[in-house]
């Protein structure tokens, strides 16, 4: 079992910049993958970015240049840094842990929300 818990989300401007974290506990395994995803009123919940344990980095288009998402094995916590925040980004955000082995294995955070608004 894998509990993850975020921090981070809130408000801010257009242009401006949010710093979220995940901290992840329990049977993690190291070929895991994690990942933030975000879901807007009325779409689906969709893949923001994503880092696998060899620190390879997949970004959404809507995104790329602006977040990065990095982690920190030692502590099994995973961030996403967000700069240049458009109105078009407010949406709950959503931490995900992927345990490759010996299953795929998904768990999922409670969500935070981040409102970008003047």
């Amino acid at each position: 079992q894998v509990q993850l818990v975020e921090s981070g989300g809130g408000l801010v401007q257009p242009g401006g910049s949010l710093r979220l974290s995940c901290a992840a506990s329990g049977t993690i395994f190291s070929i895991s993958t994690m990942a933030w995803y975000r879901q807007a009123p009325g779409k689906q919940r969709d893949l923001v970015a994503a880092i696998t344990s060899g620190d390879s980095t997949n970004y959404a288009d809507s995104v790329k240049g602006r977040f990065t998402i990095s982690r920190d094995n030692a502590k099994n916590t995973v961030f996403l840094q967000m700069n240049s925040l458009k109105p078009e980004d407010t949406a709950v955000y959503v931490c995900n842990l992927r345990n490759n082995w010996p299953l795929k294995t998904d768990y999922w955070g409670q969500g935070t929300q981040v409102t970008v608004s003047s």
